[in-house]
């Protein structure tokens, strides 16, 4: 399964859904924002070190609590508003609902309030109906990342309380047997396994971008033996994985070297990441490198170009495209508990989400949103934020 800088404080509008959108009739069953702008003030803050990059993007990089975004206090109503598609295809089969089921929770879940999620390209290829044999019945609200408060624990819950801000993959398995009702709606319900606290200095926003890019950057490194004094190129390293690559790469896992690969505008986001050489794949082909490197991580498909880069006896990990020997693809499985272990890297600066410049989109625009992540071009996660 393949790829997917931000403000301490974003704005909440209120949502007025366009009048056409339909209703579903049909329940569901249960199953520091920072904007630089590359101005003269934003230039002297950097140099002060108030901030730890100059880049049209948003970074988080603040060290204080991010106010709370909702709460907890109203009742939990038997409907709520959410996307869904009750057939596979295009952007065409979203809808927007206003009376679906709140999703019931079992003993081992939580029920969330959304305030965050977030798109990757696995939700467009399973609404395309790619993973078809393996998929929950239809209809489907999509979604996988969620940033928001639980409202309310199941019977076997331990370490979570009503009120607690989480982040999480809702899906343990990405393709076998997705959860019928996701993220992007006003409520959604996941095991508690899946899910950890929300790092405290990141909004909703920002830490919806992380779940399922972060865990699948982190436990391809892990597949490939990674660790601190070897290098890596990554391909992809401006996308939602790659960013998170180059990060966990250099700051946690300690590599020597990180190499990594994008378009000519991004060259400097990858090294503000921590890239220590940036390609241009436009000018330049990273495979006639001199230099190979212990492990390739290709995010865009390139497999067969990846494996020239990569010295004797070392690894390719492949998100996508044909997989060539010593290529191999691995599906990640949503897991709290790395969550929890990356929390200290993400609270402390070291590690931050990248949120495309476009967004976030707010609840009415998915549909806009989906369309501008199946363009390829964007930059770290394409974010949905507010949800009402």
């Amino acid at each position: 399964m393949e790829a997917l800088l931000s403000s301490t404080t974003l704005q909440l509008k209120p949502l007025h859904p366009p009048s056409s959108f339909s209703s579903l009739h049909s329940p569901f069953s249960s199953t520091s924002v920072l904007r630089v702008k590359g101005s003269r003030k934003a230039e002297n803050c950097i140099q002060r070190g108030q901030f730890s990059t100059v880049l049209p993007l948003r970074v988080s990089a603040s060290s204080q609590a991010a106010p709370a975004e909702t709460s907890t206090s109203t009742s939990i109503p038997s409907e709520m508003k959410a996307w869904s598609y009750t057939d596979y295809g295009s952007v065409d089969v979203l809808k927007f609902e206003s009376n679906v089921s709140v999703p019931d929770i079992k003993e081992d879940q939580v029920l969330i309030k959304v305030v965050a999620a977030a798109l990757n390209p696995v939700d467009f290829k399973r609404r395309l109906g790619k993973f078809k044999a393996t998929d929950s019945p239809l209809p489907t609200v999509p979604g996988y990342d969620v940033a928001g408060v639980v409202v309310k624990v199941g019977s076997q819950v331990k370490g979570l309380k009503e009120g607690d801000e989480v982040y999480g993959d809702i899906h343990e398995k990405a393709l076998d047997g997705p959860k019928q009702s996701g993220s992007l709606a006003e409520y959604t319900a996941v095991e508690e396994k899946l899910v950890a606290l929300k790092p405290k200095n990141l909004s909703f926003a920002e830490a919806a971008a992380l779940p399922l890019a972060i865990e699948t950057a982190y436990e391809g490194l892990e597949k490939a033996g990674f660790s601190a004094g070897k290098s890596i190129l990554v391909l992809g390293g401006a996308g939602g994985v790659g960013s998170l690559v180059i990060q966990l790469a250099k700051h946690v896992f300690g590599a020597s070297k990180v190499a990594a690969t994008s378009s000519t505008g991004k060259l400097e986001l990858l090294k503000s990441l921590g890239a220590d050489l940036a390609i241009d794949y436009t000018k330049e082909n990273f495979e006639d490198l001199p230099d190979k490197f212990d492990v390739v991580y290709d995010s865009v498909g390139q497999g067969e170009k990846a494996v020239k880069a990569v010295k004797e006896g070392g690894s390719v990990v492949v998100l996508t495209g044909a997989v060539t020997p010593p290529g191999f693809r691995f599906v990640v499985t949503s897991n709290g508990e790395m969550l929890k272990k990356l929390n200290p890297y993400l609270e402390s600066g070291k590690v931050k989400p990248v949120i495309d410049p476009k967004g976030p989109f707010p609840f009415d625009k998915v549909v806009e949103a989906f369309s501008y992540l199946e363009t390829g071009r964007a930059t770290g996660k394409v974010v949905i934020h507010p949800i009402p």
